[in-house]
């Protein structure tokens, strides 16, 4: 595998016996898994658009407003806000920062309720999910407190999607985790998404001579 390094800007990010996945990855591997292997094995191709910057800059504005706002678009009538919550998973091997954490209940019933922010006006789809599932198993692991549900945030729309983050949805993201790191560990190019309409605007199109 080549050699990876400890930038903010690397998708992989070292520690003292190996490497992490970054979890943002597992919604671009469900969405097509050529995007991911791009990322990784051909470091310093992936450019910043402008949909990806226009994404930060809603992102940074909505945590503004989220810190004045009640809880009750969550389902919540109070609980405490945590911002950009990193998380290191050995045992998985990967890492994420999740963009809010609800904590709530006290003792026994303290409950975590993570959020991620979307810039989509659509129904979450699957990928989404496997992203938010993975955010719910580490932030388990690391405070030791359940986190049953997650919310995935629609930027544009203002709506709070509620997910059950369930059993089949948490094996899901693990297994995807374990193929990510079996893909870079081979540098083995996987096929492309079957949903080639995905690649009509996808900047790493020009990487692949068998889509479109």
């Amino acid at each position: 595998m080549k050699a990876m390094t400890n930038s903010t800007d690397s998708h992989a990010v070292t520690i003292e016996d190996g490497w992490l996945v970054r979890v943002t990855d597992l919604k671009q591997y469900a969405y097509c898994p050529r995007v991911v292997y791009y990322q990784y094995c051909l470091p310093g191709v992936h450019p910043i658009t402008f949909k990806m910057q226009s994404g930060i800059e809603a992102q940074d504005r909505v945590e503004e407003l989220e810190k004045r706002r009640s809880l009750r678009e969550y389902g919540l009538e109070e609980g405490e806000r945590h911002f950009n919550i990193a998380l290191t998973s050995r045992r998985l091997g990967c890492t994420a920062q999740v963009d809010l954490v609800v904590a709530y209940g006290a003792g026994a019933e303290r409950t975590l309720l993570p959020v991620d922010f979307k810039m989509s006006r659509h129904e979450p789809g699957r990928h989404f999910m496997l992203q938010l599932a993975c955010y719910g198993i580490m932030l388990e692991e690391a405070w030791q407190a359940p986190a049953p549900e997650g919310v995935i945030y629609l930027i544009p729309v203002k709506r709070a999607v509620r997910v059950k983050l369930d059993k089949r949805l948490r094996r899901d993201a693990e297994r995807i985790v374990a193929a990510i790191r079996a893909m870079v560990a081979t540098e083995q190019m996987p096929p492309p998404t079957p949903q080639r309409s995905r690649c009509v605007d996808c900047e790493f199109r020009r990487f692949c001579n068998d889509t479109i």
